[in-house]
C-alpha cells in the first residue's frame, strides 16, 4: 500500500491519530510530556471533543450596587493610569477611518486552532507559528498506522525535568525531542515506526536543530510506554547519551 505521513495541523489531520494498542491510553488525550506534574497517559473521553460553552447565567458577573447602571456614562477617574489611544493625526477628520496605507506589507495569515478545539490539538498547536507541527501520522493506504510527537525542548516540561537528572548532557546547542512514537497493533513488526522517526529526524535537520533526543523507560511494557525501548533507538543510530538503568537518554546527532 502507498504509505503518507502528514503534520497534525489542524482538527481534520487530528482525527487521523490512531488508537493505542492499549486501550486505557490515547494519543488524543494524553498530556504526560506536556505537564511536568500531573500529565496523564490515560484515555480521557472528555478531551477528545471542544469543551461545552458555559451557560449565559454562569458567565453573568454578580453586580456591583455601587456600578454604573448599563445606560449612564462612565465618570472619569482622574487618579486612573491614561489608557492607550490611537496618535493623533491632525490630517484626519474626527469622523474618518484610519486610512490604509498601501505600501505597507500586510501582515501575514498565522496558522491556528480554534480556541474552542480538544484540549490535546491546543497543546500540538503551541508551536505552528514558530516551529511548526509538533506531531506526524503515518497513514498506510487510507489508514492511520502509526504516530509520533516531537518538537523543540522547551514545549515538553516532563523532558525538560527528565534532563535535568543528567548533568553529563550538553547544554548547547540544547536538542529537539521525540516524546512518542507508537504503531497500531495491526501494523507493527513492518518498519513504519522507523519510517516516521526517518521523516522527523529530516524534517528537524531542516527547521535548524543539530540533535534529537529520546527518554524511553526501559523494561516497561511495550503498550505501556510512549517512547518506545532503547533498542528501537539504538537500531535507528540513537547513542546513548547517559546510561540508567531505568530512564536512559539516547541521541542522535542530525547532519
Amino acid at each position: 500500500m502507498a504509505i503518507r505521513i502528514v503534520d497534525v495541523t489542524d482538527e481534520t489531520t487530528f482525527a487521523l491519530l490512531p488508537p493505542c494498542a492499549d486501550p486505557g491510553f490515547d494519543h488524543r488525550s494524553c498530556d504526560y510530556w506536556e505537564d511536568a506534574d500531573r500529565g496523564s497517559k490515560a484515555a480521557r473521553t472528555s478531551w477528545l471533543h471542544a469543551p461545552e460553552p458555559a451557560p449565559a447565567a454562569a458567565r453573568a458577573k454578580a453586580r456591583n450596587p455601587f456600578a454604573l447602571d448599563d445606560d449612564d456614562e462612565p465618570t472619569v477617574n482622574p487618579f486612573a493610569p491614561p489608557t492607550s489611544r490611537t496618535a493623533f493625526n491632525p490630517f484626519l477628520d474626527r469622523d474618518d477611518e484610519p486610512v490604509e496605507n498601501p505600501f505597507a506589507p500586510r501582515p501575514a495569515a498565522r496558522p491556528a486552532v480554534a480556541a474552542g478545539a480538544p484540549p490535546k490539538l491546543r497543546l500540538l498547536a503551541r508551536g505552528l507559528v514558530v516551529f511548526g507541527s509538533y506531531a506526524k501520522v503515518l497513514l498506510e493506504g487510507d489508514e492511520p498506522a502509526a504516530y509520533v510527537q516531537f518538537g523543540p525542548l522547551s514545549a515538553y516540561p516532563r523532558a525538560m525535568r527528565t534532563r535535568e537528572l543528567y548533568r553529563r548532557l550538553p547544554d548547547s546547542p540544547l536538542p529537539a525531542v521525540i516524546t512518542c512514537i507508537s504503531t497500531t497493533a495491526d501494523a507493527r513488526g513492518i518498519g513504519l515506526a522507523s519510517l516516521l522517526v526517518a521523516d522527523v529526524c529530516e524534517d528537524l535537520a531542516r527547521r535548524g536543530f543539530s540533535a534529537v533526543e529520546v527518554y524511553p523507560e526501559a523494561g516497561a511494557r511495550l503498550e505501556a510506554t510512549s517512547a518506545a525501548g532503547p533498542g528501537f533507538w539504538e537500531r535507528l543510530g540513537f547513542q546513548v547519551a547517559a546510561p540508567d538503568e531505568r530512564f536512559p537518554v539516547l541521541r542522535l546527532e542530525l547532519s
